[in-house]
């Protein structure tokens, strides 16, 4: 299970309509300028990493890959979206470190 932290704060961000999901919808976000971060499920396939890929380094928009696609899409009310891109500056930079802080965790424990 994933930190409920990281969960939450794509949960509100979603209320607060900082946040958009799937491939298309994200992809056309970042092409816009108006991505923040743009979050990868870690069991995302592989067509759809290449198409986002290609948009990420396009861009230039921060990315993370990070949890499975399950958990993600429960967190926002979506069904089975891999990509996730946080339109808020704020939320991005919140989320981001939550992350990073996780990781951080995970190898002070190994």
């Amino acid at each position: 299970m994933m930190p409920d932290k990281v969960l939450r704060y794509m949960g509100f961000a979603k209320k607060a309509g900082q946040l958009v999901s799937g491939v298309n919808t994200c992809t056309y976000t970042m092409s816009r300028g108006k991505a923040a971060l743009v979050i990868l499920a870690g069991d995302i396939s592989e067509n759809s990493e290449k198409k986002i890929m290609k948009e990420i380094r396009k861009s230039g928009v921060p990315f993370v890959k990070y949890g499975k696609i399950s958990d993600l899409s429960h967190a926002v009310g979506q069904a089975e979206r891999s990509v996730f891109a946080i339109t808020d500056d704020q939320f991005a930079k919140t989320i981001l470190n939550e992350i990073m802080r996780e990781n951080d965790k995970r190898r002070m424990c190994e």
